[in-house]
């Protein structure tokens, strides 16, 4: 994995801008601290840093090939899970290779096949490929959206990065928000309006959009969807089609010329990915190692509810014993966990999952001590069903993001100037039907089924990319890359389709997953009630974050007043309230840390209201 970024512009000569290139890369060191690389060629500048993971000595980028007439620079970010079959296929039509990189199988793709490329690639990624004699930029980004791209164009010029920080490196892009950003703070967030980057006239390339970038100014396309179709396998033959997807991806995944290990929650999701990988590694004559997050007292205050019904440290005991593998177990302390909220600020750019963010942010950085990549299960609750809302008639049944049904409690939270400059409810209201209306179902379903279908559409294009935007910005911050099996573009192709009777199994959530990878697992672990993302019961947490807030808000000037009512913080301060910000992992401690996260970056990044 690596950090990438550019600029595009005819009016001057990018050669005199080097200063500004370099504060851009120097923005992006974390993603990539072994190498850096620059290419300046009017009117391109193309800038990368590196994090080496497959093949260091011949994988430097940016990285150049000349072929039919035109000269091809490219900078990417991102793995190929299907190198092997692409080389050989390259290969066939006449290309040769200096080394083993997916690097360098990526550019002489693209020389053959231009923008196609991108339909054949399988992986994780966002790149852009400059072509110096057509004079023109290509950009794209992989299907699910796992690798960032940012943009921005100012006056005719294209300014792209991997983290918005990088952007704002440059003087034509400026800390500034508007209406619609302070909607996307308090109304959705920390999920963002796709497309959006919150600051002011900064954008995201979507997920599977490619397109190009010249004087005529940039055309995007969409190049591939999920798409409904009439599913006709039997039960038995799904299962064995989700056990052959499943663990084709998480074998492809564990190509790497360093050291791989599994984040091991004792859960469903890191237990299949950690027992298929130790299975493979052990072929290869390599032993995987695991790891686990715990927070001190954890086990002297956990209560079990609804959400969260037991703790993991058993099933994680049982998962090492049953698979045999060296474990490290990451405890972190409250202090360090609340300090750590605005170190996650700087690695996401923006107001994130408040200790959810943090605690992945430091145990990502005991990781890296031992590995440089590492594999987790995101992304399998939103394609195989497992979240509460799917299988909660009243949630479901709904209209609004289900993981975020709170636009009255959060709208109290905004100063009466800006609630009375937007519908709050419209501004909520409209994104989710749009996403609503994007969701491809095939003709005459109804009922339960078209509403699995919407539920699935909006939890890949809202609640999963915020996951993934929190995994790769807390992982790369510390230099680690964290690889997701589940987010393989064809297990959500296959899934999408699948009836929701299949994949609830037995009244179980994602109990097709559970058969297709039943002798895989110990059955304690197999058939374990979901559990969310570990965090912290301590009520000392609750304590610090709250004195910390309590202390900005007593000073007239905090930034956080700027746009959040007093009364309104001191109330949340006060008492514990019910209602979760944003899904089961964002109660009322989060919802303090988040408010703490929202000031420190109003004054870190000097945005200014416009």
């Amino acid at each position: 994995m690596c950090g990438i970024a550019g600029v595009i512009g005819w009016e001057e000569p990018l050669e005199k801008k080097t200063a500004v290139f370099e504060a851009m890369q120097a923005a992006l060191r974390r993603r990539g601290p072994d190498q850096k690389g620059m290419y300046i060629d009017s009117p391109a500048a193309l800038i990368h840093t590196r994090l080496s993971v497959v093949d260091p000595e011949n994988g430097a980028q940016p990285m150049f090939f000349s072929r039919m007439d035109e000269d091809y620079a490219l900078i990417y970010n991102g793995e190929l899970y299907n190198t092997k079959e692409l080389r050989l296929e390259l290969n066939n039509l006449g290309h040769r290779f200096r080394g083993h990189s997916d690097t360098e199988v990526l550019l002489h793709a693209y020389a053959e096949w231009s923008e196609n490329c991108v339909e054949r690639l399988n992986g994780i990624f966002a790149f852009a490929v400059w072509e110096k004699h057509r004079q023109r930029l290509f950009v794209a980004r992989d299907r699910i959206g796992v690798k960032p791209f940012f943009y921005a164009i100012r006056d005719g010029v294209l300014l792209f990065a991997s983290e918005i920080k990088a952007l704002l490196a440059h003087p034509l892009v400026e800390p500034e928000i508007d209406m619609d950003s302070i909607a996307d703070i308090l109304l959705i967030g920390p999920g963002r309006t796709p497309g959006r980057g919150v600051f002011r006239g900064v954008e995201e390339l979507p997920p599977a959009a490619c397109g190009f970038f010249s004087r005529g100014g940039l055309r995007l396309r969409q190049y591939w969807r999920l798409e409904d179709r009439e599913h006709t396998d039997t039960f038995e033959q799904t299962v064995e089609k989700v056990r052959a997807l499943v663990m084709d991806a998480i074998e492809r995944q564990l190509v790497s010329d360093v050291p791989v290990g599994a984040f091991l929650s004792g859960g469903l999701d890191s237990s299949i990915i950690s027992s298929v990988s130790s299975r493979c590694l052990r072929g290869r004559g390599k032993e995987l190692c695991t790891f686990s997050v715990d927070y001190k007292d954890n086990e002297r205050y956990f209560q079990k509810s609804r959400f969260q019904p037991d703790s993991d440290h058993v099933f994680i005991q049982r998962m090492n014993q049953y698979l045999g593998v060296k474990h490290h177990r990451v405890l972190l302390d409250t202090d360090e966990l609340a300090g750590a909220l605005y170190a996650a600020v700087d690695a996401r750019d923006l107001p994130g999952m408040a200790d959810v963010d943090s605690s992945l942010l430091l145990f990502c950085g005991e990781v890296k001590k031992h590995i440089t990549v590492a594999l987790s299960g995101e992304c399998a609750d939103e394609i195989f069903g497992g979240y509460p809302w799917y299988r909660d008639q009243e949630i479901r049944e709904r209209d609004g993001f289900p993981w975020a049904q709170s636009t009255a409690y959060r709208a109290a939270f905004l100063k009466p100037e800006f609630a009375a400059e937007t519908d709050v409810f419209r501004y909520v209201d409209t994104r989710y039907r749009k996403t609503v209306e994007e969701t491809s179902v095939l003709p005459g379903t109804d009922g339960n089924e078209r509403r699995m279908r919407e539920m699935m559409g909006l939890n890949l294009k809202w609640f999963m990319q915020t996951l993934l935007d929190r995994k790769d910005r807390m992982s790369m911050y510390n230099g680690l890359e964290v690889r997701v099996p589940f987010c393989d573009y064809r297990i959500a192709e296959y899934l999408y389709t699948v009836p929701w009777e299949m994949k609830d199994y037995q009244n179980r959530e994602k109990g097709l997953l559970r058969m297709a990878v039943r002798d895989l697992l110990p059955g304690e672990v197999l058939w374990r009630k979901k559990s969310p993302y570990p965090k912290t019961h301590n009520p000392a947490y609750r304590k610090a974050v709250s004195e910390k807030l309590r202390d900005i808000i007593a000073d007239p000037a905090a930034p956080v007043l700027r746009i959040a009512r007093k009364e309104v913080l001191e109330a949340l301060l006060k008492n514990e309230n019910p209602v979760m910000w944003y899904g089961q992992l964002m109660a009322a401690p989060q919802t303090v840390a988040y408010f703490l996260q929202l000031n420190y970056w109003l004054e870190k990044y000097r945005v200014r209201i416009v």
